[in-house]
């Protein structure tokens, strides 16, 4: 069966590119998203000229955050716990830095390294 093209989701799902890209400036709160924007670096281009396959995986990635975790602090609370580094100050430092989609891609990483280690020695 063949996948839907990245427009056909955006048309059945939000009907039109601009409602998408409002609903993920939606995410756009300081308890989710790094204050870095394109202008930071020259350019000012804003969310409507990402392809429409990157806003929607960029509003799945939010959208799940948001249910499971709520905040980016959350996020990155779950990530120290998974690797048992809650009290190494540096490294939730530089995990600070990192944008939502990167965290959580680092989150599930962790989480099934975890899930593997405990099994190993069961």
């Amino acid at each position: 069966m063949a996948r839907k093209a990245p427009l056909a989701i955006v048309k059945e799902k939000f009907s039109e590119k601009a409602k998408l890209v409002e609903a993920v400036k939606g995410f756009m709160t300081e308890d989710l998203w790094v204050g870095r924007t394109s202008s930071d670096r020259g350019g000012d281009k804003g969310l409507d000229h990402v392809s429409n396959a990157k806003l929607l995986r960029l509003h799945a990635t939010f959208s799940e955050v948001k249910e499971k975790f709520g905040t980016r602090a959350k996020l990155i609370d779950a990530i120290l716990t998974a690797e048992n580094r809650s009290k190494d100050a540096g490294y939730k430092k530089r995990l600070e830095a990192y944008p939502v989609p990167r965290l959580y891609d680092h989150y599930k990483a962790a989480s099934k390294r975890a899930k593997a280690a405990t099994a190993a020695k069961a």
